[in-house]
C-alpha cells in the first residue's frame, strides 16, 4: 500500500535528493566543529555522537541552500541579490528577523569602528 501511494513523485524527490546529497558529500564536515560547539552550548553532550552532528549539518546546509535559492528567486526581478531579500524571507519569523537586524547593525558598527581605527593609525603614521 505504501508503494502505491508513493507514486512517481517520490522517484523525482529521490533523484533530486540524491543530486543534493552528492553535492553535500563534497563539503561534508565543513561545519561539524562549529556545530559540535553550538550543540554543546545548547545543552547537548560535550562529545555528541558524530552521526548526530552530521545530521544537524545536513539539515543546516539544506536550510541555508533553500533560503539562498528562494532569495535568488526574489532578487531575479531586480538582477541583484541583496541582504534585504533574506530579511524579506524571514519577515514573518520575528525572532529570526530581530536577531538578523541586530547582527547587521552590529556588523555596521564594527565596520565604522575599524574605519575610524584605521584613520587614527594613518594620522599617527604621518606624525612620526
Amino acid at each position: 500500500m505504501n508503494n502505491s501511494t508513493a507514486g512517481p513523485s517520490s522517484k523525482v524527490k529521490t533523484g533530486s535528493s540524491q543530486s543534493s546529497e552528492s553535492s553535500l558529500k563534497r563539503k561534508r564536515g565543513m561545519f561539524q566543529k562549529d556545530l559540535h560547539h553550538m550543540m554543546y552550548g545548547f545543552g547537548d553532550d560535550p562529545n555528541p555522537i558524530p552521526e548526530t552532528v552530521a545530521l544537524i549539518e545536513d539539515i543546516v546546509v539544506e536550510y541555508v541552500t533553500d533560503m539562498v535559492h528562494k532569495a535568488q528567486e526574489t532578487a531575479s526581478k531586480r538582477g541583484k541579490l541583496l541582504t534585504e531579500d533574506f530579511l524579506f524571507l524571514i519577515r514573518k519569523d520575528l525572532p529570526k528577523l530581530n536577531r538578523c537586524t541586530e547582527l547587521l547593525s552590529m556588523n555596521e558598527e564594527l565596520k565604522q569602528a575599524r574605519k575610524a581605527f584605521d584613520v587614527d593609525e594613518e594620522k599617527l603614521a604621518t606624525i612620526d
